[in-house]
């Protein structure tokens, strides 16, 4: 594999998002970082969501859970990840109808304003810090698994140090974001998303083609290989299908609707209607993409084995190494089993997957900083050239703490570190699934000092405590639903130091 022969299409590839960054950003102020002046596009923002959405992760990961057996230390085994995309689907529904009615009546530019107005000002920041700890966290936890991959394949090889790759990665986001913001990213994260889905369906043309089947030929034979079973009925199980559908509505909930990321490119659409177009659009095209992405799993396996690649025991392997999970699909593309075209498409599928989830973090990350705990907007004696000073500053921060968390989890170096992140968004995401639902349900006020911030905090140590003794003493194990439990013990809490209102 000639690595400098990709790196050059990577660079072309950056220089071209440059030059449509600068282009967009051109007149850009503040309220195009933070909401892109709503006038975005809403098929724009709905096609470039299907990036963000997917992220490294599940370029990566999506693919490789089809193999993986059951019983083994893994999550997910044929196509029983698609449970939880349709509890997506089902999230995307409401998050449009009942959430997105409100942050447009309310006009507001940080969701966690809601909170503020619906409460107190100790509510509004304390949705706003978990937010950031958990968005923080979990964007970093995703470049460290795109990052390491881009290290260990491809730039290993030319001696480049996996603290620079982490620094040029970071600082080409930071070039192309830190002007424009939202304006920005809402059309480089649909050229992204394009060049994606083409990284996507060129590689299941290709395998198809040495595979020498149709797609419906390959999906019987993947039928027969017992690759696209879908329902897991062992109710104790992690994946078991009710589980996985609801814990996947409550993830959208909270992870789309609650998630100022997510909100923050919706908000920036002219109006509600299309807004909601968006949201229905994209919800629908993602469960398109997802099949796909198993689908190509799928075939990636069987020309795995095609190729001599064998289980044995809960180890999948080529050339006597383990290809099991997230390692098959970089393997295949990146160590010659594929040809030079297909890795230079991989790894600009790659890159696409990865650089929308980063921006949208680090401007999502920025906004509700600037906004919720700075109250930059709300400041008048601060002129608009300092309220960017500001802006730039705290986005330039942000990036640095961005760095420092990528190298802790290189320092860890555990493939598992990013499915112990995703477990921990459970905790983190739901006290701000209680905090809205309680706001939104129930009219009921709470004057306590600290007493939301305390609901907050000793919510996800209960709901930490209660996984424990489950797993100790049954036989039954929390999966996905953890967040709705969380969710629930907040809302508890909540109405416990809550009285009517007048």
């Amino acid at each position: 594999m000639n690595s400098t022969i990709i790196l050059i299409f990577v660079l072309v590839y950056f220089i071209g998002l440059l030059v449509i960054a600068k282009i967009v950003s051109k007149n850009a102020d503040n309220q195009s970082f933070f909401i892109g002046n709503k006038k975005s596009k809403w098929w724009l923002v709905a096609f470039g969501m299907i990036g963000t959405s997917l992220s490294g992760v599940t370029f990566i990961s999506v693919p490789g859970t089809v193999g993986k057996l059951t019983g083994t230390e893994y999550i997910y085994g044929g196509f029983e990840y698609y449970m939880m995309v349709i509890g997506f689907f089902l999230g995307y529904f409401i998050v449009a109808f009942v959430l997105l009615p409100l942050y447009y009546r309310m006009n507001l530019t940080s969701i966690y304003s809601y909170l503020g107005k619906r409460f107190n000002n100790e509510a509004h920041k304390t949705g706003s810090i978990f937010f950031i700890i958990s968005r923080g966290v979990g964007a970093t936890a995703r470049l460290f698994l795109v990052i390491n991959v881009l290290q260990i394949f491809l730039l290993n090889q030319l001696g480049v140090p996996f603290w620079l790759t982490t620094m040029i990665i970071l600082m080409m986001i930071v070039l192309y974001t830190y002007e424009g913001g939202v304006k920005t990213i809402v059309v480089t994260d649909t050229l992204q998303t394009s060049f994606m889905l083409i990284s996507l369906v060129v590689c299941i043309i290709y395998v198809l083609t040495k595979l020498d089947m149709s797609a419906g030929e390959a999906f019987s034979q993947l039928r027969e290989h017992n690759y696209t079973h879908l329902l897991n009925m062992d109710i104790n199980s992690k994946t078991y299908f009710l589980k996985a559908i609801l814990g996947g509505m409550f993830i959208t909930i909270a992870m789309t609707g609650l998630d100022q990321e997510m909100m923050q490119k919706n908000i920036s659409v002219d109006n509600l209607k299309n807004s909601k177009k968006n949201m229905l659009t994209f919800a629908s095209t993602l469960l398109i993409v997802n099949l796909a992405f198993l689908f190509l799993g799928g075939i990636l396996y069987l020309y795995a084995q095609q190729l001599g690649g064998f289980y044995s025991g809960n180890e999948f392997l080529l050339d006597n190494q383990n290809r099991m999970g997230d390692d098959l699909f970089p393997s295949m593309s990146l160590l010659g089993y594929l040809p030079l075209f297909v890795s230079v498409i991989f790894i600009i599928g790659l890159i696409s997957a990865l650089f929308p989830s980063a921006d949208g973090a680090l401007t999502a990350l920025t906004s509700s900083f600037s906004i919720d705990l700075l109250k930059m907007n709300e400041n008048t004696t601060l002129s608009e050239s300092r309220k960017k000073r500001i802006r730039i500053i705290v986005h330039l921060c942000f990036t640095a703490i961005f760095f420092l968390l990528i190298l802790i989890f290189k320092w860890i170096n555990d493939k598992s570190i990013v499915y112990l992140i995703m477990e921990v968004a459970g905790y983190t995401y739901g006290p701000l699934l209680g905090l809205f639902a309680f706001g939104i349900f129930t009219s009921r006020i709470i004057q306590i000092k600290f007493g939301i911030l305390s609901v907050a905090i000793i919510a996800p140590l209960l709901t930490y405590l209660i996984n424990i003794w489950v797993n100790q003493n049954t036989n039954y194990r929390i999966g996905v639903e953890l967040i709705a439990i969380n969710g629930l013990l907040t809302f508890i809490g909540l109405w416990i130091i809550s009285k009517k209102s007048k």
